[in-house]
């Protein structure tokens, strides 16, 4: 569950009509919403330039004071109270799908979107707008470093790395793995798939635009990339085969190089490799 606070200069009433007429939701909610204000009744949801619409259910409407209501499987709830002259706005997202650990890695992007939502929401209820954001990395970057979302595990003596790409096709992130380069089992493992702390051998599998496995050591390195229209992106890497005394030095190699790599999503090359950087991950996952 993601959980924002925000202290509005607004009295409740007015807080409550920004956040549920549709007319002032169009100036800072990210869909198009039409809905009629009771419990129980259906709310639905619609992008710009998009033909799909989703679906939900209003769960609560008790004004001014509380306002829940589902999207697709995800629930969002907005409580209002008195604050002095104003109001406190106490806005949660809770993820609804599958494994939390799999639906919490997109809470770094989530959090940023909100950030941006609630600013537009403050400005409109100052009579202003709000301008967007021309960089979305940094703001994501920090929040999923925030909760944590960029660390690594060992399970069952694998390595194991998953994160957050956002909205990026399957077919752009491979794409950026490969360089364009074709990847083949008995070849090369494309260089942006390797980094000088874990050695790199032949590939054994090659599938794109999903998964490469190449060998290192006596282990595997698998890249496994996976997208659906609800939770967009995602990569897992996992090392199997990796030797105890080794495990912080590729823990910390990975960590750095899925940094590196979701900058490098948003268009962000960052050169040369951050050897300060994976130095501080490696005494930390050793102090673990």
């Amino acid at each position: 569950m993601l959980r924002l606070e925000r202290k509005l200069a607004h009295p409740p009433e007015k807080v409550w009509h920004a956040i549920t007429d549709p007319a002032e939701l169009a100036h800072w909610f990210p869909a198009a919403v039409k809905a009629e204000l009771k419990a129980g009744a259906p709310i639905e949801f619609a992008f710009e330039g998009e033909d799909l619409t989703s679906t939900g259910e209003i769960l609560d409407c008790d004004p001014p004071r509380l306002f829940t209501f589902t999207w697709n499987e995800d629930v969002l709830s907005w409580e209002i109270t008195p604050d002095g002259d104003g109001s406190r706005l106490v806005f949660t997202h809770t993820f609804g799908r599958g494994e939390p650990a799999i639906a919490a890695l997109a809470a770094g992007r989530n959090a940023t979107g909100w950030d941006v939502c609630l600013a537009a929401l403050e400005a409109r209820l100052d009579g202003g707008t709000a301008e967007p954001p021309s960089k979305w990395l940094e703001p994501m970057a920090a929040y999923v470093a925030e909760f944590g979302l960029d660390e690594g595990e060992v399970v069952d003596g694998v390595v194991r790395f998953r994160r957050d790409l956002v909205w990026k096709t399957l077919d752009e992130v491979w794409e950026l793995l490969t360089e364009g380069e074709q990847v083949v089992p008995g070849g090369e493992a494309p260089l942006r798939a390797t980094n000088q702390y874990v050695p790199a051998a032949e590939v054994v599998v090659a599938e794109a635009p999903r998964v490469l496995e190449y060998r290192s050591g006596d282990g595997v390195v698998r890249w496994e990339f996976t997208h659906d229209s609800l939770d967009g992106t995602r990569v897992e890497i996992t090392q199997t085969a990796v030797a105890e005394e080794r495990r912080p030095t590729v823990l910390a190699a990975w960590h750095t190089h899925l940094d590196l790599f979701f900058a490098a999503t948003h268009g962000e090359i960052i050169c040369p490799w951050p050897a300060e950087r994976t130095e501080e991950l490696k005494a930390r996952y050793a102090a673990k």
